[in-house]
């Protein structure tokens, strides 16, 4: 069955789901996963995994077409500068200012097949 084949019942149960497909995609890839759904007062961070000693901050879109530029080109400036401020938050609350880190973008694309686009170092 194809993904939009899916009946989910609202936006969150679908982001839930590509979210979790971002990260077996990215586990399969050596990716060990932290944390997923993160939320604090400025925003909320899809994924947190690990990449050897580095934190990996990772942006998940899903888009079932690519009209108006598809998943690839769906993060926006402000949401850019939204992450971030949310990644510093974390990074502060958990005393792992030190710690390297970067921020990654995984977009979905597609109607029926597993599209994955990984992009590391985003921004």
């Amino acid at each position: 069955m194809g993904w939009t084949s899916r009946l989910f019942k609202n936006s969150k149960e679908k982001g839930n789901f590509f979210e979790l497909q971002a990260e077996q995609y990215l586990k399969k890839q050596g990716l060990t996963p932290v944390t997923r759904n993160y939320n604090c007062r400025y925003g909320e961070l899809d994924l947190i995994m690990k990449d050897g000693n580095t934190l990996v901050f990772v942006e998940v879109k899903y888009r079932k077409s690519e009209a108006f530029g598809g998943a690839i080109n769906a993060l926006s400036h402000a949401k850019q500068q939204k992450l971030t401020r949310t990644l510093f938050y974390y990074l502060k609350q958990n005393r792992l200012e030190d710690c390297p880190y970067r921020v990654d973008y995984v977009a979905i694309s597609g109607q029926n097949s597993e599209q994955f686009t990984w992009i590391k170092s985003a921004f």
